[in-house]
């Protein structure tokens, strides 16, 4: 970043975050976790549906999520084993945990709306819906960081996907993301990123 970027706290809070996977013993204040959950919800949304679900889970409920990902990562290959036993881990340490679906509410209106092709009308609408839920979850990532939480988007999950909305109470929708949250245990490094200039295309 230039010099001037670093005076932004916004692109600051974006140059600082990390994806943090193990957390110290205290709690994520409701207030904060209010802050990050609202900034979420101001994510823009394809059609302003905000199909997006936000399902907040401590305790006992936390401690059998984790208990589930370890059970069903034993009939894994050992890679995605591995993963899984290390997002068990992520979630057991972490004192909240965020869990994202998509509602499909925006593929059920939006292929009644357009006249198409019904098969390539889910398509689009649940790639629109997939890339509202991400924006959304980036927006939660970064406001936590500016209050000063540390989180990581633990992707794996997907593999246990119908699993872990069962487990939510969640039978509609689709898997999007877990995210603990918490105060981080130590802090990441910055990974190294691909060239700048390898990744930007100018056309003028």
């Amino acid at each position: 970043m230039c010099v001037s970027d670093r005076i932004n706290p916004t692109l600051l809070h974006i140059e600082q975050r990390r994806s943090i996977r193990t957390f110290i013993d205290k709690p994520v204040s409701d207030d904060h976790l209010m802050a990050i959950l609202r900034a979420a919800n101001q994510a823009p949304s394809a059609h302003n549906q905000q199909s997006w679900k936000f399902i907040v889970i401590r305790g006992e409920r936390k401690k059998e999520l984790a208990a589930l990902v370890n059970a069903k990562a034993a009939g894994l290959p050992k890679a995605a084993a591995v993963l899984l036993r290390m997002a068990a881990r992520s979630i057991n340490s972490a004192p909240v945990v965020i869990v994202v679906a998509n509602t499909g509410e925006l593929i059920s209106h939006g292929t009644e709306l357009f006249q198409i092709e019904p098969s390539q009308a889910y398509d689009f609408f649940q790639t629109m819906e997939i890339q509202s839920s991400a924006a959304a979850i980036e927006n939660l990532l970064l406001a936590a960081t500016a209050l000063g939480l540390a989180t990581v988007w633990l992707g794996i999950l997907f593999l246990l996907k119908d699993e872990v909305l069962r487990f939510m109470g969640e039978e509609q929708g689709e898997f999007m993301a877990v995210i603990p949250v918490g105060y981080a245990a130590k802090t990441g490094k910055a990974p190294k990123k691909i060239d700048f200039d390898m990744m930007v295309k100018w056309l003028d």
